[in-house]
């Protein structure tokens, strides 16, 4: 089963992708986390964000896989705490799809990501930058998987 982190935006600053990397390398080879950047659509003057929105969203769910487990990430998405996060991570590895985390750009994930998406998941009510939002969603797949490996970064 692989992870694939899908998101709105390229050339993220250098903290980004170290941050990015640094938990996506600690995943194990069964469990491989994957980086897709969708290029942001332009927003010139006087931009229809609508269809630039809808623009993204058709290349994000392009870069998923056919069958693969769709995860939308959203503010109003449910808040799962990191042992319920460990809980679904186990229960994907179960079911065997590869699973696509979703993340919008700055204008929000397009209205086809959340009706295609199996589940909505709010990393916080608090609207979080998009490029922290690789950093924290990468460590905490990388914390959930430990906690059901009973592996001691959880408890550090």
């Amino acid at each position: 089963m692989r992870l694939r982190l899908v998101c709105v935006g390229q050339k993220m600053p250098d903290w980004v992708s170290q941050g990015y990397q640094e938990y996506a390398r600690r995943m194990p080879p069964e469990l491989p986390l994957e980086l897709a950047e969708i290029a942001m659509a332009h927003r010139g003057k006087n931009p229809d964000i609508a269809r630039l929105v809808q623009r993204e969203g058709e290349a994000v769910l392009a870069a998923t896989g056919r069958t693969d487990r769709l995860i939308a990430l959203e503010v109003g998405g449910r808040p799962w705490s990191t042992e319920k996060l460990a809980q679904q991570l186990e229960h994907w590895q179960q079911d065997g799809r590869d699973v696509s985390f979703l993340v919008g750009g700055p204008d929000g994930l397009a209205d086809i990501c959340r009706e295609r998406a199996d589940q909505q998941w709010s990393l916080s009510p608090l609207t979080l930058p998009h490029p922290l939002v690789r950093i924290v969603l990468a460590e905490q797949l990388y914390r959930a998987w430990s906690i059901t490996r009973n592996h001691p970064y959880h408890r550090a």
